[in-house]
C-alpha cells in the first residue's frame, strides 16, 4: 500500500515558517488534499435547504430512528425519555459548535479530518479518520441489513412462499449502491437526498400512524413496560440501548456537508441544521415513545417488524425506508472513498486521463461494496451493529469531539465558565456512554453468533 502522509499544515499555505513541516506536507500530496484546508477556496453552491436535506438524510434515516422504541424499551420509561431528550439537545448543540468552527483560524476546513488537524494536529487527524471509518463502515453494514430486510418484507407480501432470502436482497441493494457510488461527490447527491428527506417524513408519518393503529388493536393488558430479567441482563440491555440512541443521532459528515454550502456559510448551515432537527424532533420522539407504548418490551429492534396490519401501509413504510437508506448509505461511504482518493492522489506520478479516473473509482467502490455486502449478509444482526457503531463511531464524533474542539480552539465567549463546565460534563458523560454501549453491543453480538449460523435468513 502506498504510504500516506499527513494533510498540509496551516503554515504550508500561508507561506511562512515551518520549513520541515512544509516539506512533509507537499510530498506525495496533490490539489485534492490542498483544497481541504485553504485560505482561497470558495464556498459551495448549496442553500440552507440543501444543507437540511443532507443533514436530515444523514441523521434521520429509518434505520436510525426505527430502533428507538427498542432502545427506550431497553432503558424503561424514565431513563429512556431522559436519554433520548438529552441526546437530541446535545447533538443539536454540538452540530452548531462544529458549524461555528468553519474558518475558525481564517482557513476553510472542508473535511472533519482536516478540521481536527487544524485544532489538534496529526493526533486529531488520525483519531477522526479512525472514528469516521468505524462510523461509516458500521453504519453502512447496519443500514444495508435494514434495507435488505425491508425489501424482503415487500417481496414476502406479494410472494409469501417465495424462495429468495434476506441475503439475496442485501446483494441487490449492494449492486444498486455500487451504481450510485459512481457519482463524484456529496453535492451531486442533492436531488437524491431531497427525495430521501421526503421519504423520511413519509416513513415517519406512516410508521407512527400504523403504530398507533396497532397499539389500539392490541389487548393493552398483554403489553408490559417493565424491564425483564436479572440485574446483569437489565444492565447489558441498558448499555445496548444507550449505544442505539447514540447511533440514531450519528452524523460524521458535518464539515463535508458544510463545504457544499454557499456564503454566508455559517448562517446558512445554522439554518439548515435547525430545519433538519425540526424533522428529527417530530419523527424521533413520536416514534420512540409511541412504539414503546404500543408494544412494550416486546418491540422489535426495527419497529416495522412489530407491525401487523394493515399490510399495504407496512409495504409503503418499507419502501419509504429503502428509498431513504439509499441516500444515507451514499453520504456515509464518502469518507472511505475520499481516503482511497487520497491514497491514489498521493502516489500518482502524472495526471490520469478521465476514463482512468472512472475506472479506478469503479475498482475501489466495487471492493468497498463487496466487503460491506459480505459482512451484512454473513452477520445480519441489525440491532447489534447499530449499537456498536453508535458507541465506537458516532459517540466520539458527535458528542465528545465537538465540545472539546470548541474549547481547544479558544472560541468560548468571555465569562463562559458555565459553558466550559457544561462542555466538560458532556464530553465526560458521553465518553462513558461509548464504553457502556460498546460493552452491551459486544455482549449481544457474542450471544447472536452463538445462536445463529453465518448467513442466517433472519
Amino acid at each position: 500500500m502506498a504510504s500516506i502522509r499527513l494533510p498540509p499544515t496551516p503554515e504550508s499555505y500561508s507561506g511562512d515558517g515551518g520549513n520541515d513541516r512544509k516539506e512533509v506536507s507537499h510530498v506525495m500530496l496533490d490539489d485534492t488534499i490542498h483544497s481541504n484546508t485553504t485560505e482561497t477556496s470558495t464556498a459551495g453552491n448549496g442553500s440552507w435547504k440543501h444543507a437540511a436535506f443532507h443533514v436530515a438524510t444523514t441523521i434521520a434515516t429509518p434505520a436510525a430512528y426505527a430502533p428507538l422504541p427498542f432502545a427506550v424499551a431497553s432503558l424503561g420509561w424514565p431513563l429512556g425519555v431522559i436519554s433520548l431528550v438529552g441526546a437530541t439537545l446535545t447533538t443539536w448543540y454540538s452540530s452548531n459548535l462544529i458549524a461555528s468552527l468553519w474558518k475558525w483560524d481564517g482557513k476553510k476546513h472542508t473535511t472533519y479530518r482536516h478540521l481536527a488537524y487544524s485544532i489538534y494536529g496529526s493526533w486529531g487527524y488520525w483519531s477522526i479518520a479512525f472514528f469516521q471509518q468505524v462510523a461509516s463502515l458500521g453504519n453502512n453494514i447496519a443500514i444495508q441489513i435494514a434495507a435488505g430486510s425491508c425489501l424482503k418484507a415487500v417481496y414476502k407480501y406479494y410472494h409469501e412462499d417465495g424462495s429468495l432470502t434476506l441475503q439475496h436482497f442485501i446483494i441487490f441493494f449492494g449492486i444498486f449502491e455500487l451504481v450510485l457510488s459512481q457519482l463524484p461527490n456529496i453535492h451531486s447527491l442533492r436531488w437524491l437526498n431531497a427525495v430521501c428527506t421526503f421519504s423520511t417524513i413519509g416513513f415517519a408519518g406512516t410508521t407512527i400512524g400504523v403504530t398507533i393503529y396497532n397499539g389500539k388493536k392490541i389487548d393493552r393488558g398483554t403489553v408490559s413496560h417493565s424491564l425483564q430479567g436479572s440485574s446483569s441482563s437489565k444492565m447489558f440491555k441498558a448499555f445496548n440501548g444507550l449505544g442505539v440512541i447514540a447511533f440514531s443521532f450519528g452524523d460524521a459528515m458535518l464539515p463535508e456537508i458544510q463545504s457544499t454550502i454557499r456564503e454566508p456559510v455559517k448562517k446558512t448551515m445554522y439554518k439548515g441544521i435547525a430545519a433538519a432537527y425540526t424533522i428529527i424532533l417530530l419523527s424521533y420522539w413520536q416514534l420512540a415513545f409511541l412504539g414503546y407504548w404500543a408494544f412494550g418490551t416486546g418491540v422489535q429492534p426495527f419497529i416495522v417488524a412489530s407491525l401487523s396490519t394493515p399490510k399495504w401501509t407496512i409495504v409503503m413504510a418499507n419502501l419509504f425506508a429503502v428509498i431513504q437508506i439509499s441516500g444515507c448509505f451514499q453520504i456515509y461511504c464518502r469518507p472511505t472513498y475520499a481516503y482511497f482518493e487520497e491514497i491514489t492522489a498521493s502516489s500518482k506520478k502524472m495526471s490520469r486521463l478521465p476514463f482512468q479516473n472512472h475506472l479506478l473509482r469503479l475498482v475501489y467502490t466495487t471492493v468497498y461494496m463487496g466487503l460491506i455486502t459480505l459482512v451484512a449478509a454473513a452477520l445480519p444482526f441489525f440491532g447489534d451493529f447499530v449499537s456498536i457503531c453508535g458507541a465506537i463511531g458516532f459517540t466520539p464524533l458527535d458528542f465528545v469531539f465537538p465540545v472539546l474542539a470548541h474549547l481547544k480552539a479558544g472560541k468560548m465567549p468571555k465569562h463562559s465558565s458555565l459553558i466550559v463546565i457544561l462542555n466538560i460534563l458532556i464530553a465526560t458523560w458521553f465518553s462513558a456512554v461509548a464504553v457502556m454501549g460498546c460493552i452491551g453491543a459486544v455482549k449481544f453480538i457474542t450471544d447472536d453468533v452463538r445462536t445463529y449460523k453465518f448467513f442466517h435468513d433472519m
